[in-house]
């Protein structure tokens, strides 16, 4: 098989939460620029209009649906629709997200588990539902779950970010799991964690840390808008097919100083 052929993807189905904005639709411009159908979920209607019609610029094929994946049934809901659409989903990329920033001692109750419902719960339950009825039958699918080098270190400074720290953690150990449990299915399960880019998540830390994040950076620069399509098309491809149970960092060297 030809290099270029390891990372085509046409004829694939891609189902990628918090697709709306951000890294989400990051990813799903490159999985649709390799051939994709793209399949993006979100809360806000209106954001998965625009980034719809953002993706139909670009010429790729993009259906959204609505689902708030803090809900309990949201799982089930938002596979029963990706289905309904599309028949099948070869990719499932988990990136919806959230944080908040409190000192630990006064860390509300609600916060907490508003973190890691959405980082930690809602990731599991999707993988679930996706892998008995997509991909452990057919013996075949990539699941990345997007995770963050906050999951490598402690929260340091002015960043006060326990429960996200604690969830991206476990979001990679999630992955570990699940790829030693899946493997003999052939199912690929990986992560990615991303350092500091300019999301609308990240604005705040970035408003408090500056020029500071960037100085800590080996390579001296944030992520921007397509420092994380190369990753993510060769973990959905064939590229990738002998790998399994690792993260990869996209920080700029950052995790490593």
């Amino acid at each position: 098989m030809q290099v270029r052929e390891l990372f085509e993807l046409k004829g694939q189905v891609a189902l990628i939460t918090g697709g709306s904005r951000g890294l989400g639709l990051q990813m799903a411009e490159a999985l649709g620029e390799m051939g994709a159908r793209v399949v993006i979920s979100a809360r806000k209607a209106d954001e998965l209009a625009q980034a719809q019609k953002h993706l139909q610029a670009l010429g790729i094929e993009a259906l959204t649906i609505v689902s708030d994946l803090q809900r309990p049934d949201a799982a089930v809901k938002l596979v029963d629709e990706t289905l309904a659409a599309c028949g099948q989903i070869d990719i499932l990329i988990n990136n919806a997200g959230a944080t908040w920033g409190a000192p630990a001692e006064d860390y509300p109750d609600e916060a907490w588990h508003k973190v890691m419902n959405l980082n930690v719960n809602a990731p599991f339950f999707l993988a679930r539902e996706v892998g008995k009825r997509c991909m452990i039958g057919r013996k075949r699918g990539k699941i990345i779950n997007i995770a963050s080098i906050a999951g490598l270190k402690g929260s340091l400074g002015p960043m006060q970010t326990i429960a996200y720290n604690t969830s991206k953690a476990a979001a990679i150990n999630f992955t570990r799991a699940l790829a030693a449990e899946w493997g003999k299915y052939g199912i690929n399960v990986n992560a990615i964690c991303p350092g500091f880019f300019p999301t609308k998540m990240a604005a705040g830390l970035l408003d408090k840390l500056g020029q500071s994040v960037i100085d800590h950076t080996p390579l001296q620069r944030l992520g921007d808008e397509s420092d994380l399509k190369g990753a993510v098309v060769f973990l959905a491809s064939g590229a990738s097919r002998h790998i399994t149970g690792q993260y990869l960092a996209i920080d700029g060297g950052a995790s490593i100083v």
